[in-house]
């Protein structure tokens, strides 16, 4: 049986994975905390607008490396396909209280797009 903390984050996952970022703001509190490499982001209007461009424009696949959860955290570690880099191993850990999302400790490695960032700003 899948733990209450890691069904919110899979079903998070699954939805911004597939692209639908509305029903992913959903598994969110009003007020959740995300610390990534780009900062801290408080807020799902700031969570939004961190997350959108990634599931949007570069994300292609995400294949589950591993989840983990209990009660109040989930831990998830995946492999990301995207436009900038073939492989971007990502791994995201969730607080969950009352059915939503308050904390995601989120981490990857920014290097391939910034190098994609860079390539795209000395495209004439």
């Amino acid at each position: 049986m899948t733990s209450p903390a890691l069904q919110i984050a899979l079903a998070h996952h699954r939805a911004w994975t597939g692209k639908d970022v509305d029903a992913a703001m959903g598994y969110l509190a009003d007020d959740v905390v995300c610390d990534a490499p780009a900062g801290r982001i408080v807020g799902v209007p700031a969570y939004r607008e961190f997350l959108t461009p990634f599931a949007e424009r570069f994300l292609i696949r995400a294949e589950m490396i591993a989840a983990f959860g209990d009660d109040t955290t989930a831990m998830l570690m995946y492999d990301a396909e995207t436009v900038p880099a073939k492989s971007a191993p990502a791994a995201e850990c969730m607080t969950v209280r009352a059915g939503k999302i308050v904390y995601n400790r989120f981490v990857f490695d920014r290097t391939p797009f910034e190098e994609f960032r860079r390539r795209a700003q000395a495209t004439p």
